[in-house]
């Protein structure tokens, strides 16, 4: 019988839903889940609460950049697009964190010296973006590389990993960058330290060619958005800008996804 102490914890569950674990780890973890008790509800609730997330966001919420580009048309081209009211709402259920009590030689960037506060992290876990595509069927989860198209409807979620403060960005084949979140303010947002967060407004990709590229750029501290903005600026004169990383100083951390545009 399985213990309460040896319960799968909720952010390897999200793992386990997500199929963001090893296979071989994956199918072990399964495993034990379906000996608990309560393992697989748990697992077929957190799944549902996922899905119902996803569809239940009205078309009125929907960001059409096409329209919003051909409308700044006539208007002098900034140095950076912002897409409006990027905030956050949770997906899921609240995820247990794994706390853990790092040595004062990997104490998290910004704490103070003599500050004896626990750093939070999610063991052997980074922060990550997990994009779906909108579908009439149900939402489609896109891998890096994913096969996309003009007028696809993305949702933009990341996993903070324990991260406190992050910045959301895309750049597309035009060299054009796009402001996500924050929503507003000149400094990075408060993240959700665990759980995958949902951002409140999908994404129609517009025509621009070759790709289209998020990052995910967070640390244990705020930072500046003009940091990462200056970056995916800089990154957008390269050749490799569909693959090759930001420019960014080394406390902050960044994942992205790239979509693979298509006629």
């Amino acid at each position: 019988m399985t213990s309460a102490h040896h319960r799968t914890p909720d952010w390897l569950l999200e793992r386990i839903a997500l199929g963001e674990l090893p296979p071989a780890e994956l199918a072990a973890a399964r495993a034990r889940l379906a000996e608990e008790p309560d393992g697989p509800a748990r697992l077929a609730a957190l799944e549902s609460d996922t899905r119902a997330t996803l569809e239940a966001l009205p078309p009125a919420r929907v960001v059409r950049e096409v329209e919003a580009r051909a409308a700044r048309q006539d208007a002098p081209r900034p140095a950076f697009r912002l897409s409006p009211a990027w905030g956050l709402v949770p997906a899921l259920a609240a995820v247990a964190l794994v706390m853990v009590v790092l040595p004062s030689s990997e104490t998290g960037h910004g704490t103070a010296p003599g500050d004896t506060r626990e750093v939070t992290r999610i063991k052997g876990l980074a922060p990550q973006l997990v994009i779906h595509r909108q579908s009439a069927a149900r939402p489609e989860r896109l891998a890096d590389g994913a096969a996309a198209a003009a007028g696809d409807v993305v949702q933009v979620a990341y996993i903070a990993s324990g991260r406190s403060h992050g910045v959301i960005v895309s750049l597309d084949g035009n060299g054009a960058v796009t402001l996500h979140a924050p929503d507003e303010g000149s400094r990075s947002m408060a993240l959700v330290p665990s759980g995958t967060q949902v951002l409140p407004r999908a994404y129609e990709l517009d025509d621009a060619p070759g790709f289209e590229r998020f990052f995910f750029v967070s640390s244990d501290a705020p930072f500046d958005v003009a940091v990462v903005l200056a970056a995916a600026e800089a990154l957008a004169g390269n050749p490799d800008a569909s693959s090759a990383p930001l420019s960014l100083p080394e406390n902050l951390t960044q994942a992205s996804l790239t979509l693979e545009k298509h006629e």
